[in-house]
């Protein structure tokens, strides 16, 4: 089930991101909507008032952002997170993480696409990234075990993993670099960087769930739990290359400074 999900969404998923615009807009809005309400599921806050709310902001955001008013987007996110915050009282530091979580998975993930020379490209280099990160680390782990990388929040993870996780991702930078895509040793870099990245985000998450007793944020998608389960390590990576990206080009250009140097 896992490996027959995985053929079904990734297709998916490259074919939104290559159209790009409104329908890549559209999928990163949803799947945000996606996390938060897994997030409030998993820390116990999921009432209807405030995934509503969540719901509601998130979907403005994404609105905004799609249509190139990234000022708008923050105000909206930085008023509907106060609303979100009021809404959960007890839980508000809670909610204030997981609106925050979301909200950075759906603005990196529109900007990066949204440059429109080396946006796609960008793009398909973290996804790969993070999916070699996750395919590597799969099989080294299975295959070597050993030494665990953290057994209190995450039993199953080696350092064998780690390792080849990391391997795994140099080969796509590597790969990209063959193409003509970019430069080997920065692209080598950048990768080392996402895959490092990536594998914390996977590990920020089930620190996350293990506080809470959670095993799964939820069985949205067969053999992988929920999004939150699937999209922990690029949550992480997209932000990390957008911050790259912005730092070296700008905000509409953040695809070029990850890619072109």
């Amino acid at each position: 089930m896992r490996v027959l999900a995985a053929l079904v969404l990734a297709p998916l998923t490259i074919g939104a991101a290559y159209v790009g615009g409104w329908l890549w807009a559209l999928l990163v809005t949803l799947v945000s909507v996606g996390l938060f309400a897994e997030w409030l599921m998993v820390v116990g806050a999921g009432s209807t008032a405030l995934t509503g709310a969540g719901t509601i902001v998130i979907a403005m955001m994404g609105l905004c952002a799609a249509a190139g008013a990234l000022k708008t987007a923050i105000i909206v996110g930085c008023l509907g997170g106060a609303i979100i915050m009021l809404i959960a009282r007890g839980k508000f530091m809670w909610a204030a993480t997981g609106f925050t979580y979301a909200s950075a998975a759906l603005l990196a993930s529109i900007l990066v696409r949204k440059d429109l020379v080396n946006g796609f490209s960008a793009l398909m280099f973290v996804l790969l990234v993070v999916w070699a990160t996750d395919i590597g680390g799969y099989f080294a782990g299975r295959g070597i075990g050993g030494p665990k990388l953290w057994p209190r929040v995450s039993p199953k993870k080696t350092w064998a993993g780690a390792f080849g996780g990391f391997a795994a991702s140099l080969a796509v930078a590597s790969g990209f670099a063959a193409f003509g895509v970019g430069k080997a040793v920065p692209l080598m870099l950048v990768s080392a960087v996402l895959s490092v990245v990536s594998q914390a985000g996977d590990l920020f998450e089930s620190a996350v769930k293990r506080r809470f007793g959670v095993k799964d944020s939820s069985h949205l998608i067969p053999g992988h739990g929920g999004l939150l389960d699937r999209l922990d390590g690029f949550v992480a990576a997209i932000l990390v290359a957008w911050i790259i990206g912005f730092l070296r080009h700008g905000v509409h250009s953040a695809g070029s400074g990850l890619m072109v140097w």
